[in-house]
């Protein structure tokens, strides 16, 4: 139960706090709360030359004109009282309906709760109302048309009559047509995105290793986890945050507040060498973005902090925001592609989070983080998913990690992901890897629920001469994430595996000049 307090005769509105999933790729629906997962396409045209995947041609992407409905009232309710989802990804249940038996394969390797068979069921009552109300228009129509001629007054007052009882029915009809499709929709977006033919199909432990770099470092003396040197070198303080915040909120201190901006600063350098754009965003956002990028801001699975009595969310992700600053658009192909690296801090419950491997910075509740997103065509998005797995690997090689890629096996994929590549490195305080970035290509998968588009060079010089409604469609971007620092979790492998036998911890290298020339945080003497 959400508190209201007053400062000043103002009121402030407080967070709602719900759990979060026990895994990524089990988001659960509601219609009530308009679900986020809808269909994708996967085309991947640089692989031309290699044969055609099983299941390739679900790769087409689903149509935008296939699902054609009144817009929605802007409080989710019509002035009839009818209940309406406030936005609608765009999706071909066509295509759903003719590739049923491999959008139900792909469901069951994903482990996703979404009902196909609702679906189905709804598109088919969806197609028959509509053919009704169709029918009764086209009588209404003709009712409409002979009583403008001459007519006797019995035979006009039949028409009157016969017109009215059209009108009566067909409001019924049209209303029963505007829950339909919004049941529908909600059903329809739990599908999530297809599966890129390489991804390993089953639980986690079927994920690749698809690359290691670097080994564990050998310690000749006994080793302190990151929670022991930061007490001991006074960098963070839980305690103090607990009774102030909660558990799992945290103060940073001395040289753990510059290793923080220097982590940043030295990222944000590095990946705009790159060509990305940077940012900083809203780190608020209204709920219906959080849905359009695939998450569930609102129900008990979430991870997602809610703000009571309002359409907003503080967000768990940059990739929120940034997914968001070209929302409801049209891009000339000659802006493509798009590139930003984002700083925000992130926001999450992780309720239900517990044991050794969590505690610490390893799992917060708030925390730095800087995100990679790019927009791209269609056929360009696996060069760029490639391309940022490098750029995670070439941050955290020039930082002396140890790390491993993966390649994320199907269920262990987000609903939005077509595919995946978490980094997980060595945290000897822990004695395991820990995940510290992943890179996920969601195709075209946040951009037909966010609405953002462009308009292919060719068919707009084509069409130049032409009026702006007979210009050539426009295509669906694909857009793309990845993490190049999360710092809470850098901290615990550069503490961890820069340790020294004497307490202190090195600064690498690459970090000094944003420290000041720190070499050593070494115990203080007071």
């Amino acid at each position: 139960m959400g508190l209201q307090c007053q400062l000043g005769g103002t009121a402030m509105q407080t967070l709602k706090l719900a759990a979060i999933p026990s895994s990524p790729a089990r988001f659960i629906f509601k219609p009530s709360s308009s679900c986020s997962i809808s269909f994708l396409s996967c085309l991947n045209p640089s692989r031309a030359h290699r044969p055609p995947p099983p299941f390739a041609f679900l790769t087409r992407a689903l149509s935008s004109s296939a699902l054609q409905t009144a817009p929605a009232a802007k409080d989710g309710v019509d002035t009839k009282g009818v209940t309406r989802s406030q936005w609608k990804a765009a999706i071909d249940f066509k295509w759903i309906r003719d590739n049923k038996d491999a959008v139900a394969v792909n469901i069951k390797n994903r482990n996703s709760v979404a009902n196909l068979e609702a679906v189905l069921e709804l598109y088919d009552k969806m197609l028959a109302v509509q053919k009704e109300v169709e029918r009764l228009r086209g009588e209404r129509n003709s009712v409409a048309n002979k009583m403008k001629g001459k007519l006797e007054p019995l035979e006009r007052q039949k028409l009157i009559e016969e017109g009215k009882n059209l009108k009566e029915g067909l409001v019924t009809l049209e209303e029963d047509l505007l829950r339909l499709t919004d049941e529908l929709q909600a059903e329809a977006q739990c599908i999530p995105n297809m599966t890129h033919p390489d991804v390993p199909i089953g639980a986690e432990d079927s994920s690749i290793v698809r690359k290691m770099v670097g080994s564990p470092r050998e310690f000749s003396f006994p080793i302190k986890d990151h929670l022991q040197l930061g007490k001991d070198l006074d960098l963070f303080d839980f305690d103090a945050a607990a009774e102030v915040s909660g558990s799992k909120f945290y103060y940073l201190k001395n040289e753990g507040v510059l290793l923080e901006m220097a982590l940043v600063n030295w990222t944000l350098a590095e990946v705009m060498k790159k060509g990305f754009i940077p940012l900083t965003t809203p780190e608020i956002v209204r709920s219906s973005t959080v849905e359009k990028c695939g998450f569930q801001p609102r129900g008990d699975n979430t991870q997602v902090y809610s703000i009571e009595g309002s359409d907003q969310c503080l967000i768990g992700t940059a990739e929120i925001p940034v997914g968001g600053i070209h929302m409801d658009s049209i891009l000339a192909e000659s802006q493509l592609p798009l590139k930003y690296v984002a700083f925000s801090h992130c926001f999450r419950t992780e309720a239900g989070a517990a044991g050794a491997a969590t505690r610490g910075l390893y799992r917060v509740h708030q925390f730095s983080k800087v995100e990679m997103f790019i927009i791209c065509r269609p056929e360009e998005s696996d060069s760029y998913h490639e391309e940022l797995i490098k750029i995670e690997e070439d941050l955290f090689s020039a930082l002396g990690l140890h790390f491993k890629t993966l390649d994320m096996s199907s269920e262990d994929l987000g609903a939005p992901a077509y595919r995946k590549f978490d980094i997980e490195a060595w945290m000897p305080g822990f004695g395991r890897y820990g995940e510290i970035s992943s890179a996920s290509n969601c195709t075209d998968y946040q951009s037909r629920r966010l609405g953002i588009r462009y308009r292919p060079s060719e068919q707009a010089a084509t069409n130049m001469k032409k009026s702006k409604g007979n210009l050539g469609p426009t295509k669906f971007v694909h857009t793309l994430n990845a993490t190049a620092c999360a710092v809470p979790r850098m901290i615990v492998c550069l503490l961890e595996n820069y340790q020294q036998e004497d307490g202190s911890v090195t600064i690498p290298a690459q970090l000094r000049p944003y420290m000041g020339g720190l070499e050593l945080v070494a115990r203080k003497s007071y």
